[in-house]
């Protein structure tokens, strides 16, 4: 077996479960036959990995690379995946009418969109993964179809995804006319030759560049979207689209930023260090607001990709280090906090139990949920013993080697806010429930449901006790992303005072 094939394993094995899928629902319409397929193959596609893994780094034709990073955050989505999946049976079991078979088939793509965007190389691979992604996603979105929330948040994000497109396909459009390539390593190249861009045509190039990228991201200014969506999509295919998603597009944007050499571009370094710090601030800021736990969650995501932005900038194979561990934490948490959602809207009702107040007394009715939910959000609030501790301590430490002090600053403020939201909603699940309040949901978790929340907190507090094994395989598959370390003079770029 040739090298190139061997490290294409895990994508074919895959895409074959997207024809089998493809072909049982053209046979015979069963919504567990069609989930245990799914599950199985995205299973098959992460033991995959492993044999794929000793042919990498190999270019499998110009436009993808498979190497450590690409199969490190592989692993991470089609883990998210696996997770949604189990989630998603008995949620569309318990709350819409069928069939649910193409529900599946739309995941199965996704992932696959979010596999090709990881390994892309060059502009055309990375915008045609991108269109795979989103063009699902937006199926995915709206797939209740008895729910306006549902079609409604659907519409938005087709909106979004046609506008956040056309921003990136017409700055790469631009980005080509000026340096006549689309090859990332080939324009870091001609990059560090002209000493930047070269004329109008370039900087408005990597100006919608990063617009586009900042949309599919939800950073400040560009998170209006993601509240509404959030809310209005099922539980389970917003934890994907909060979680896989923004992997797929960070890990491309942390390969594009290196090949680039973007660390020794001031301008480029402080538009980045502004989005990361009002993504911080005001993602948090405006989660005090919020009375909906999705868009609680919703709003610390657009934070929480701040935070990892500071890793970013820190640069080097520790920030990418910092990056790729706090990528894992988030999505460990992330998945676990909409999976509570998920298995607490299995009532057959047209809207997701995402209210405030229907949380409030769940620790004296469902204490296992709320025990697994209160994990959650002590994680994603950077509290010991979680992954999530972990994962901040590690962005400060990458962020404090290079002097980012205003990052940093707002880094620790924007956690401070965090703290006190998350902490509200463990209150309110610890509170009495008052007569005049309805009681929590009461049914049966299924399964399913039950195990992934489990595994995940296990997950959640194994490796936040133990991180090694994770930090030990991001150093390993990511330092050959930058296999000769240059200085990085952050301190002279960035304000230090």
């Amino acid at each position: 077996m040739s090298p190139a094939l061997r490290a294409s394993l895990p994508f074919l094995v895959l895409s074959a479960a997207i024809v089998v899928v493809m072909l049982l629902i053209a046979v015979r319409r069963d919504h567990r036959m069609i989930a245990t397929v799914t599950a199985i193959g995205l299973l098959a596609s992460l033991a995959a990995i492993i044999a794929a893994a000793p042919a990498a780094p190999v270019a499998v034709t110009p436009m993808f690379l498979v190497d450590g990073f690409t199969l490190f955050f592989l692993a991470l989505v089609l883990v998210a995946s696996v997770a949604v999946v189990l989630l998603s049976h008995a949620y569309l079991d318990g709350t819409h009418d069928g069939p649910y078979d193409e529900y599946y088939l739309l995941l199965l793509l996704a992932t696959l969109g979010a596999g090709a965007l990881l390994a892309s190389v060059q502009f055309a691979s990375f915008f045609l993964a991108l269109e795979t992604l989103s063009i699902a996603l937006i199926g995915l979105i709206a797939y209740p179809r008895g729910r306006a929330g549902a079609i409604e948040a659907g519409i938005k994000y087709l909106l979004l995804a046609g506008v956040s497109s056309a921003f990136l396909l017409f700055g790469i459009a631009l980005i080509y006319l000026d340096f006549g390539t689309m090859s990332f390593a080939a324009l870091g190249r001609l990059w560090s030759a002209a000493h930047g861009p070269t004329d109008i045509y370039a900087y408005t190039g990597f100006a919608m560049l990063l617009t586009g990228i900042g949309f599919k991201l939800s950073l400040v200014p560009f998170h209006m979207w993601a509240p509404d969506i959030y809310e209005g999509a099922p539980a389970p295919v917003t934890g994907y689209v909060a979680v896989v998603s923004k992997i797929g597009v960070f890990a491309l944007l942390l390969r594009y930023f290196v090949l680039m050499d973007g660390y020794h571009d001031p301008s480029l370094l402080r538009v980045i260090a502004l989005v990361a710090i009002l993504s911080m601030l005001i993602g948090n800021l405006l989660a005090l607001l919020q009375d909906n736990v999705k868009r609680i969650l919703a709003y610390s995501s657009i934070a929480h990709l701040g935070y990892v932005l500071v890793a970013l900038l820190a640069g080097g194979v520790i920030g990418i280090e910092a990056a790729s561990y706090y990528l894992a934490a988030y999505a460990v948490t992330t998945i676990g906090a909409f999976g509570v959602v998920a298995v607490l809207s299995q009532q057959g009702s047209l809207h997701d139990t995402d209210r405030l107040d229907a949380y409030r007394g769940l620790m004296w009715t469902r204490p296992w949920l709320a025990s697994a939910f209160t994990a959650f959000l002590l994680s994603l609030a950077g509290i010991p013993p979680t992954m999530g501790f972990i994962a901040k301590v590690y962005v400060m430490t990458s962020g404090v080697g290079t002097l980012l002090i205003w990052p940093l600053a707002a880094l620790v403020i924007g956690s401070v806010i965090g703290l006190y939201y998350y902490l509200r909603i463990i209150v309110v699940l610890f509170s009495p429930v008052r007569d005049a309040e309805p009681l929590p949901p009461k049914a049966g978790v299924s399964w399913a449901g039950g195990l992934t929340l489990a595994v995940l907190v296990v997950l959640l507090i194994g490796l936040g006790v133990y991180p090694t094994p994770v930090i030990a395989l991001a150093h390993e598959t990511t330092a050959g992303l930058m296999p000769h370390q240059k200085t990085i003079h952050t301190a002279e770029i960035l304000p230090t005072r």
